[in-house]
Parts: C-alpha cells; structure tokens; sequence
C-alpha cells in the first residue's frame, strides 16, 4: 500500500495560501504600482494635482507648497475644501474615505453637475497613495464656516476628524495637506528640487492668474509665479535658440453643438521652430505632465504636418521625388500643449502617457484650421517653414538613398502579391503580413500608402519549426516572406547579411479570434526558428486589431462615442465603464468582428494600422535562456511531442477562455 507522502508546510498550497490584500496594503506591499519610487515628489503631486483640479474648476486663485525644516511639506490651496460631513452610503466622513480608499474621489463623477469637469485622472488612488507611503498625514479643510482636522499614519487614522466653528481671521475656504513621507519606500528621501521647481512653474503657466508659491523654510527662499502671457510667454523665455519663424499659439474648445466631443474638450498651444538648439517640448492633460507624451502630442504633430503639407501643396513648392512625412515637420517643432480632456485614459498611475484615442482627432481638428488660416496670413513665413521641413525630408532621403546602395544590384524580384509602400526609408517603413486577400484587401485601402506595405498569405503558413533551411522556399508563402522583407532564413549563431532589410517594422497582422492565433504561433514559429536575429534588432511585431465595436449613446456632457475591445474582459470593463455613466447595457449596440475582412479600410486604419491609435506589441524572447523558449517551442510545433501536448492541455486546458 503506497503511503501519502509527508506534507511540507513551505511547499503547501491550499484555501489558506490565499492572501487579500485590504484597504492600503497593496500599496505598501509594491508601492512601485502605483507611484514612482525613486524619490517621494510623485506623492506629493497628487497632492499638488488635487489643488490645481479645484483651481481648473474655478475655485482657486492660490497655492501654496512649503519644505518645512522637519522635512514634511504642505500644499495649501483656497479652493471648496474637502467635504468632512458622512459619506451617505459609507457612513464615514468623506475626507477620511478620500485619503483611505483606494479608487475613492471627486473625479469619477463626470456627469451633468458633477464635482470636476476635467481633472487629472481618473484611478482615484492618488492621494489615498499618498497616505500610505507617508509616516504621517494631516488634513486641514475649511469649509461653510469650520475648520476639521484629521491626523493619519502609514494610512491609518490615529487623530480622529475634529471639527469646530471658524474664528475671526481665518481663512475662510481652502485645503491644506501636511505629508512626512515614509523613507524606507524610496531609493532617496531627498526631494529634487529641479522637477519640483519646474513642476510648481509649469502649473502657474497653464493657469493664468493663479499664483503658484514655492516657500523652503531651510533657506528661508521663496519663489512665486504668477504668468498672463500664458503658454507664449513661458515658451520664449524656455527655447534655447531662437524662433526662425513667430511664435505660432492658438487654442480650441468643443462647444455643446458639437457632435464628436464633449463641451470643454479640446486644447491650447504654442509652437516654435527653430533651426539650432535641443527642441523645448512639454504636455499636459488637464494639468498634469505628461512626460511620455501620448494622443494628444500625436494629435498636434498630424494637425501641423496635414497644415504645413496643404500649404506646400497649394503653393506648389515641393520639389520633385521628395515625400513629405509628419517627422519632417515636427523634428524642429518646439511646443507646449495643454489639453482638456473629459474621460483621460492614463497609461500607468503615474500618468506619463495619455492613451485616449479620440486625443488625436481632437487636438489635431482644432490646430490644422488654426494653422493653415495663420500660415495663409502670413506666406513668407509659411514659406520658411515649408523651406525647414523640406530640407529635413531632403536629408532624409539621403540618407536613405546611401544604405540603398550598399544592397547592391542582385535585387530579387518582389512578390507579386506586395502591394509595397512609396518610400525607401527603412526607419519609417512597415510591411504588415496579413491573413487571406480579403483582409488584404481592406489593408491596402486603408495603409498609409508612403510608409506602409502588405503582403497577404494565403491560408495557413506552413509549420517550418522541423523543415530544413535549404527546403523552405518551397513554400510559397515563406518564399514570399524572405523575398519581401529582403533577408535570407539563417540560425540563431549565423551573421545574416541584414543590409537589405526593407521594412524597419514586420508585423504579423491576422483576425482577433482562435484562427488568427494560429495563424500567429505559425509565423512567429517561423521567425524564432530562421530569422532570430530579426527578433533580437527588434523588427518583428505582432499587430493587435479588435474583435468587438461597442456603440454608446450620448450620455450627460458626453457625445455618442464607438469604443473597440481586444476581447471579451476589455468588453466587459466597456460596457461596466458605461453603466456606470448612466447607459444600460441593452443600449449599448455591440458588433463582433468575425475577421479583419469585415472591417471596413477606415475601421482597419483606426484601430490596427494608424501609428497614433493602434496596438502594436513587440516581440521579444521572453526568457533569458533561449533554451528554455527552444524547449517550449518544440513542445508546441514539434511533430513527435503529441503526447506533451496533450498533456499540457489536459493539466492547463481550463485555464484558457477560448473564443470560438
């Protein structure tokens, strides 16, 4: 009778291993989710963000921010104050639920009389962020004629709310938060004081007539900005060569006639261009940095390339065999953005990059007109600018033109099937393997024609995992592959001559469901097995069209909006997102793409192809032992690993949701 073996409590997993994290815990428990962790300043601009979100509404002239000696600081502001009174369904006070609960605030109401129009974000774990990771925590909040204090620590309240009646010289209305940030959580407690000063600056500028103060009790210094000239201003006194052309600003704002975005929405800017010096370029949605850029920074490049490209045309001053990409008009651009948007979609929590989608179409619909009118009032120099962006699509070119000739004149004759792109220039070219002609088909209508490239493949591609390298150009579609991108098969310890490679980017392009997943495996197969080092330059990407349209009806500010999903969980986050805006679910119009054939060339170029708004994952050897990966691989695409297969699926097969 064979006994149970002994049980090993470090090894055991049962209902007991299961952990929940509550309240704040997952904060502290890996505070590098939600913030940053090099130095405490991202706390405390959730603090700062909240401040300038009250005067965004119109409820601030002033803010304050002071290093006390103790090394804590304050962020005080003369807005509404934070509501004290007991939350109606929590039966706690409000300010004390702000700062304890995650996803708890003012900014998830965006409807019709809702707390904040526009504000920073919407994760509603900033300042609840905050509080964790700070040894303590002092809010003081006046508001309707008393003044409440509350006292936290790592998160917890140890002073409970103690409200009382306003005297005589007190302020009357107003927020001020006192943090002592926890050290052990950051690689230094030192606050950088150059961000700091930047930041606090940058907040006066986007803010015109609210006095942004900066007090260190240490050195007993204090700076104050206060900016009216605005975005033109800050510019000019930021650029470090200066401005060939004027200083071109402008700003534009959807109002509630219009159809496509929310009352409010829209941008204001300011951009130089010059010939010398590094360029200054800074953006912002609804007042928060964002350092990695986003939509709205692709939606002002797309409005000065389509303005700058329609003068040109008009005045006819493009030289023969020069194509114009949006690169060169941007690259000498210099520029502050700010944007409002309604609902922002955050890349992270820490709000480096906006990913809201219609970002581009709003701030590029409000910058092309406005350009194109100043360009045409002024033609001389609009005629500078046309010279500047000419000149760098010129040194492009050639650039392009010497790695050309280094192919030599052995060219192979390309597939008939490639519908190729126009230009040579290997940085911006694509070429997008595609499944079947009819999807192809809608490719090629919908592609960026200079810059990008298809190549449909016919049915299923070939296994190639156990063919030999010498017999896979009898296939036709791999032949076609090798042709087209302009590289031979090779191994993983070859040095394949990579000097004829014709597309910067190779992205495998197929439906959203179990085929196109197939299809997928079998071309990344492909690529891992006989073009390894095309993976390790970082050329192969995996294009990620959607497999659900979700139609959603006006609701409160919003406007009629057409949303995409991945899959079935974006799906359900969509329409969750949507109930809670106060639209049904049985509103909401749902289409299932069953391929990329049923998209139509727009739907394609929105949500798959367009550089600005589409899903593009880079394919990269997911561990440090390749031979781990070779392991894998064979288990999945090997001819005599059936039986591993097979049990693969039986120990992991209900962990898989299938999309049949």
């Amino acid at each position: 009778m064979a006994t149970k073996p002994a049980s090993n409590p470090a090894s055991e997993y049962s209902e007991g291993s299961i952990r929940v994290l509550k309240g704040l815990e997952p904060v502290k428990q890996r505070p590098g989710m939600y913030t940053r962790t090099d130095n405490p300043l991202h706390i405390l601009q959730e603090v700062l963000d909240n401040a300038a979100d009250e005067a965004l509404a119109g409820y601030g002239k002033k803010i304050k921010v002071t290093l006390h000696i103790d090394g804590s600081v304050s962020v005080e502001d003369d807005g509404r104050g934070i509501p004290f009174g007991l939350h109606p369904d929590e039966g706690a006070p409000v300010v004390e639920i702000v700062f304890t609960r995650l996803h708890a605030g003012g900014k998830f109401d965006k409807g019709k009389g809702g707390a904040y129009s526009f504000s920073g974000g919407l994760h509603g774990v900033g300042v609840s962020v905050t509080n964790a990771l700070s040894k303590r925590l002092e809010v003081t909040t006046h508001r309707e004629g008393q003044i409440a204090k509350l006292t936290f620590s790592g998160g917890d309240v140890i002073e409970p709310l103690v409200a009382r009646a306003l005297q005589s010289g007190e302020r009357k209305q107003g927020t001020t938060v006192q943090v002592w940030p926890d050290a052990s959580y950051f690689e230094s407690a030192a606050l950088p004081m150059g961000e700091l000063t930047n930041l606090l600056r940058s907040k006066a500028v986007l803010m015109p007539g609210v006095t942004v103060t900066l007090v260190n009790e240490k050195t007993k210094d204090t700076q104050s900005w206060q900016y009216k000239g605005g975005l033109r201003d800050y510019l000019a006194q930021t650029l470090s060569a200066d401005p060939v052309i004027p200083l071109f600003e402008g700003e534009g704002y959807a109002d509630r006639h219009n159809e496509s975005f929310a009352e409010g929405e829209g941008a204001a800017w300011c951009v130089a261009f010059t010939e010398d010096g590094s360029p200054v370029r800074e953006s912002y949605v609804n007042l928060i940095p964002t350092t990695a850029g986003g939509t709205h920074e692709s939606g002002l490049r797309d409005g000065l390339f389509q303005a700058v490209k329609s003068f040109i045309e008009f005045h006819s001053l493009l030289p023969k065999g020069v194509k114009l990409m949006p690169e060169d008009v941007f690259a000498r651009a210099s520029y502050v953005l700010s944007a409002k948007v309604l609902d922002p979609q955050f890349q992270g929590q820490i709000k480096e990059r906006l990913n809201s989608r219609d970002a581009v179409r709003l701030v590029s619909s409000f910058v092309r007109p406005s350009l194109e009118l100043w360009l045409n009032e002024n033609v001389d120099f609009g005629k500078k600018l046309a010279e500047l962006a000419i000149k760098a699509a010129q040194t492009r070119q050639r650039a392009g033109q010497k790695v050309e000739k280094r192919k030599g004149s052995g060219v192979a004759v390309l597939p008939g099937k490639l519908t190729d792109c126009e230009s040579r220039d290997l940085a911006y070219n694509e070429v997008f393997l595609v499944e079947g002609d009819s999807a192809g088909g809608s490719a090629k209508m919908g592609r960026d024609k200079e810059n990008q490239a298809v190549l449909p493949l016919r049915g299923k591609v070939l296994n190639t995992w156990e063919v030999e390298r010498d017999r896979l150009f009898a296939n036709t579609e791999v032949h076609d592959i090798s042709v087209a991108i302009g590289v031979d098969p090779h191994g993983p310890n070859d040095t394949p001559d990579l000097s004829g490679l014709r597309y910067g980017k190779i992205c495998i392009l197929s439906d959203a469901d179990v085929d196109g997943s197939h299809i997928q495996v079998l071309l990344l197969t492909l690529f891992f097995r006989h073009f390894p080092k095309l993976i390790d330059a970082g050329n192969i990407y995996v294009a990620r069209p959607p497999l659900f349209r979700v139609d959603i009806p006006a609701r409160g500010k919003k406007p009629a909006a057409k949303v995409y999903a991945l899959d079935q969980g974006e799906l359900d986050s969509i329409l969750d997102k949507a109930v809670k805006d106060g639209v049904p679910r049985e509103k909401c119009q749902i289409s299932r793409f069953k391929g990329l054939g049923e998209m139509n060339a727009e739907q394609l170029w929105e949500t798959t192809l367009n550089p600005d708004t589409r899903r593009l994952l880079p394919v990269r050897v997911g561990s440090v032992d390749v031979s781990a990966t070779e392991g894998l691989m064979s288990k999945l695409m090997g001819k005599g690993e059936a039986a591993a297969r097979r049990e693969l699926m039986e120990v992991h097969g209900d962990e898989v949701e299938v999309d049949i």
